[in-house]
C-alpha cells in the first residue's frame, strides 16, 4: 500500500495460530483460504509459513517476518490458539498487529473440524492484556475468508496510520501569532505518542529562505510546475520565482532534519510578520506541500499538523486544514438536498488559501483579503499579500478530524462525517458550505464544551472508522463523534425550549 507521497507503505503478513490440541492442519487450510480471499480481493500480504503453537514457533515466525520486511500483521486464530505463544508474538512484534479468528464453515463438521476460536478470542485478548500488548481486534472479530479479507483491507488502512505516527517528525517555525493561542497545546502528548518536533524560529525561516537562490535549478523547476499548475488561475506570474524558492528552502529543511525519523509536517506561523520579511503569503506554497503529502498547518498549529496528516495517512490522498467559521445564511440553500442535515447543521469550513488544488472544485491565485484589509489597507492595491489559493473546495464525502491536548496535558479527538454540497459559497479564501448530521448539537456539546479549536483538519473521503480505530490503539482516550437525536451528550440539558 504505497499512495501520497511522505506516508509508510504498509506490508502485512498474516501468521496462524493452533492450540497443540487442535489439529494444526485445521488453521493450516483455513489460512490457505484467507489468503486466497484476501489476493483475490487486490490485498498483497505475506503469508507466514510457520504456524505457531509454541513459544519456539512464535520466535520462529518472528524471524521469519523480519526477514520478510513485514512491518504489520494479521495473527489469525484458525482454532483456539495458544494464549501465551500469541501474546508473546504480539508483543516481540514491532509494528501494529490485528487478532481476528475463525468462524465454523459447516454443521457438517462440528466434530473432527471445530475450531472453538470464539472462545480463543476471550482467551487470547486476556493474555494480551496482562502483558500490556496493545492489538487491534475488529468489531467482529471471527469471519469467513470473505469477511477475514475485509478485515485485513481495514486494519490495512489503520496500520498506515500507526506506521505514520511512529516514524514522525513535526517540524515548525515560529511562535502562534497573537489572539490564536487556540492554535497551540502543551506538545508532550506528541511525545507520548513517539513524535519527535523540533521547534525553529521565524528568522531560522528566513534565512533559510535567503540562501536558495533565484536561478538555483531546483527553483526554476518548482516555478515551472506551479505555473503548469496554475494555468490561466496564475493571477501573478511575478510571485512564482519567490514561491518556488520558499518552497524549495521548507523541502531542503525537511530532507536535511529527518534525523531518526521517515516522514515530516509542518506547523508554520503565516502572518503578521512573514508577508514584510518574504514579500508574499506562503498559502499557496502550503497547499502544493500538503498537496504532494507534506501537510503544513497555518499559525503554527502543531495538533493541526498532525491532525491533518492522520486524515492523509487514513484516506491515502492530500488533505486541508480548515476554520469551522461561519453559519450559512438560510438563503443560499433553498431547495437543496442537505445530505441528512438540517440547517443548523450547516456550515463554512475556510482557510486563507492553503487546500491543494486536487481538493477544490476551481482555484484561482488570490491575494489574502483579511490580511490586505490589516496590512495594506483596503484601498491600496495588493502587494505583500498575495499568493493564496482561493476557490470553491470539492464537492463530496469529507471527514472531519482534530487530534489536540487539553491545557494539561491529557490528548482528545473527535471525528465528524459529512459532505461538502455543490453550493456557491459566495464568499473569498478555501471555502466551502459542509453539511454534517448532528453538528449543531456536537458543536455545542464537543466542540465548546471540551474546548476545541477552530481549526480541523478535513480529509476528501469517509474514514471515520479507520481514524477511530487508529486513534484508539494509539491509547487516546476521548474520541467524541455526533450522537443521534435522542442521545444526550454529557451535561446537555434534557428538558427542550
Amino acid at each position: 500500500m504505497a499512495g501520497i507521497g511522505n506516508s509508510p507503505e504498509v506490508k502485512l503478513a498474516i501468521v496462524g495460530v493452533s492450540r497443540d490440541c487442535f489439529p494444526i492442519q485445521l488453521t493450516r487450510n483455513r489460512l490457505g483460504e484467507v489468503v486466497k480471499a484476501c489476493e483475490a480481493a487486490g490485498l498483497r500480504l505475506y503469508h507466514c509459513r510457520k504456524i505457531v503453537e509454541s513459544e519456539k514457533d512464535a520466535i520462529e515466525a518472528l524471524a521469519e517476518l523480519e526477514q520478510a520486511g513485514a512491518n504489520a500483521v494479521v495473527i489469525y486464530l484458525g482454532n483456539f490458539g495458544p494464549e501465551g505463544p500469541i501474546s508473546i508474538f504480539a508483543k516481540r512484534f514491532t509494528g501494529p498487529a490485528m487478532i481476528c479468528a475463525a468462524a465454523e464453515e459447516s454443521g457438517h463438521a462440528l466434530m473432527d473440524g471445530r475450531g472453538d476460536a470464539l472462545c480463543g478470542m476471550l482467551s487470547a485478548s486476556y493474555n494480551v492484556g496482562l502483558r500490556n500488548v496493545r492489538v487491534h481486534v475488529p468489531q467482529m472479530p471471527l469471519g469467513k475468508p470473505k469477511q477475514i479479507a475485509a478485515m485485513v483491507s481495514h486494519f490495512q488502512r489503520v496500520a498506515k496510520v500507526l506506521l505514520g505516527v511512529e516514524g514522525l517528525k513535526i517540524l515548525t517555525f515560529g511562535p502562534r501569532p497573537q489572539d490564536f493561542y487556540a492554535c497551540n497545546a502543551p506538545i508532550k502528548g506528541l511525545y507520548d505518542l513517539g513524535v519527535e518536533v523540533m521547534e525553529n524560529s521565524e528568522l531560522d525561516l528566513l534565512q533559510l529562505f535567503q540562501a536558495v537562490g533565484e536561478n538555483d535549478p531546483e527553483v526554476v523547476r518548482a516555478a515551472e510546475d506551479m505555473a503548469d499548475e496554475l494555468g490561466s488561475a496564475n493571477s501573478y506570474p511575478d510571485l512564482l520565482g519567490k514561491m518556488a524558492r520558499f518552497e524549495v528552502a521548507l523541502t531542503r529543511f525537511a530532507e536535511n532534519n529527518l534525523g531518526s525519523r521517515e516522514f515530516v509536517i509542518f506547523a508554520n506561523k503565516c502572518w503578521p510578520a512573514f508577508e514584510s520579511a518574504f514579500g508574499f503569503v506562503p498559502c499557496y506554497v502550503n497547499s502544493r506541500l500538503a498537496g504532494k503529502g507534506y501537510p503544513v498547518a497555518c499559525e503554527a498549529d502543531i495538533y493541526g499538523a498532525i491532525s491533518e496528516y492522520l486524515c492523509q495517512l487514513a484516506s491515502d490522498a492530500p488533505a486541508t486544514l480548515l476554520d469551522i467559521n461561519n453559519t450559512v445564511p438560510e438563503d443560499m440553500i433553498s431547495g437543496t438536498d442537505l445530505m441528512n442535515a438540517e440547517p443548523s447543521d450547516l456550515f463554512m469550513g475556510f482557510h486563507c488559501g492553503n487546500t491543494p488544488s486536487a481538493c477544490m472544485k476551481d482555484y484561482r491565485m488570490n491575494y489574502q483579503v483579511i490580511m490586505h484589509r490589516l496590512m495594506e489597507g483596503p484601498q491600496s492595491k495588493p502587494d505583500i499579500t498575495r499568493g493564496t489559493l482561493e476557490g470553491r473546495l470539492r464537492p463530496g464525502p469529507v471527514t472531519f478530524f482534530r487530534l489536540q491536548s487539553t491545557a494539561d496535558g491529557e490528548l482528545t479527538s473527535y471525528i465528524a462525517e459529512g459532505n461538502i454540497l455543490d453550493i456557491p459559497p459566495a464568499s473569498f479564501g478555501s471555502i466551502g458550505i459542509v453539511a454534517i448530521p448532528g453538528f449543531a448539537r456536537f458543536y455545542r456539546h464537543v466542540l465548546i464544551a471540551k474546548r476545541f479549536p477552530h481549526h480541523a483538519a478535513v480529509a476528501f473521503d469517509i474514514c471515520g472508522r479507520a481514524l477511530f480505530d487508529a486513534v484508539s490503539m494509539l491509547a487516546v482516550p476521548d474520541i467524541s463523534a455526533p450522537l443521534p437525536y435522542k442521545a444526550l451528550y454529557p451535561g446537555e440539558n434534557p428538558f427542550p425550549g
